[in-house]
């Protein structure tokens, strides 16, 4: 049930398209991914969604090259810089942080279009927002409080958790603004937060078991890639601990987490694309201001909900853009 798209950021087939001369002939972008192509189906989806948009038909008239990292961060750099040799026309880097980062350090000279909910000054990718300089550009999902957002929407369906715990990715660059987000919001509502950490899908199961030895009643995911990839164990141990919990992205409720409200991956991921079609035309990412994600979701997913034995307040549902039924 959506009732409203909230004003505010990954999976594909890896098939290496020929580097014939048709796909010369066509131009090519190069794909940089942190993450795996079944788990970024639906954002490769909607890059080509943002091309087609703008004109371009992969397979007809633009080409993409698909290098997938699997979530080994140490790839990276060899990804890029084969993409580089290549000469690709842009190179489309998505996902954490890193791919960019990888992709900038690989070429001074190729087009670059990032997405990522990271700070692209503070990553030290681009100048400033309005004039990004060099050779970068992209789309962030980074906003202003959005994890005391979600702590103040888990603390309306769990009144009576006082004790929340904070799952983190300790090698994000957004850890630290967003734990203190939820610190800033839970003083004003006199909660205690416990903060964990998990750098890999082998240290979440024994953070949620400390959560539990630490008898936290509730938890905030703070937003990361690793925690979109891992959403299904992320799913299955809040239900299996009792621990209602709020992540940053809609995949995460529509694997089974009870809530979600951040940034739309999908939309983020359309105007990379039409990004990417706007240099294949002729334009500088130079000349392309960063934007910022525009597009917020709140979800609910009540059948985890019925899983829990808990009751969604009505206002809160009245609030959704999609409740899973």
């Amino acid at each position: 049930m959506r009732r409203r798209d909230f004003v505010t950021l990954l999976g594909g087939a890896a098939v290496v398209w020929p580097l014939g001369v048709h796909a010369q002939e066509q131009g090519i972008i190069g794909y940089l991914s942190n993450g795996s192509p079944e788990g970024y189906a639906h954002l490769v989806a909607a890059l080509r969604k943002g091309l087609s948009e703008s004109g371009y038909v992969d397979g007809r008239n633009v080409a993409i090259e698909f290098r997938w990292a699997n979530n080994q961060v140490e790839k990276l750099p060899e990804l890029a810089a084969d993409l580089a040799r290549r000469k690709v026309a842009v190179i489309v880097a998505v996902g954490s942080v890193d791919p960019a980062i990888a992709a900038k350090a690989a070429t001074t000279a190729i087009p670059i279009v990032f997405a990522n909910g990271a700070d692209p000054v503070a990553a030290g990718l681009v100048a400033s927002f309005n004039r990004p300089g060099g050779n970068v550009t992209g789309i962030t999902g980074i906003s202003e409080g959005l994890a005391g957002k979600q702590l103040g929407l888990l603390h309306e369906i769990a009144p009576a958790a006082k004790r929340i715990g904070v799952l983190v990715n300790p090698t994000d660059q957004m850890t630290e603004s967003g734990v203190a987000d939820v610190r800033a919001v839970a003083s004003s509502i006199e909660l205690q937060i416990e903060v964990v950490a998990a750098a890999s899908f082998r240290d979440i199961p024994s953070a949620f078991a400390s959560l539990a030895q630490q008898r936290v009643s509730a938890l905030v995911v703070l937003s990361s890639p690793l925690f979109i990839v891992r959403r299904v164990q992320l799913a299955m141990l809040s239900i299996k601990y009792a621990m209602p919990a709020i992540c940053a992205f809609r995949e995460n409720a529509e694997a089974g987490g009870l809530l979600s409200y951040g940034p739309s991956t999908t939309e983020v991921n359309r105007q990379v694309g039409i990004y990417a079609a706007r240099i294949l035309k002729g334009e500088k990412p130079t000349d392309l201001p960063v934007m910022q994600a525009s597009i917020f979701e709140f979800v609910v997913n009540l059948q985890t909900a019925g899983v829990m034995g808990m009751d969604i307040p009505a206002n809160v549902l009245a609030r959704a853009d999609h409740v899973i039924e």
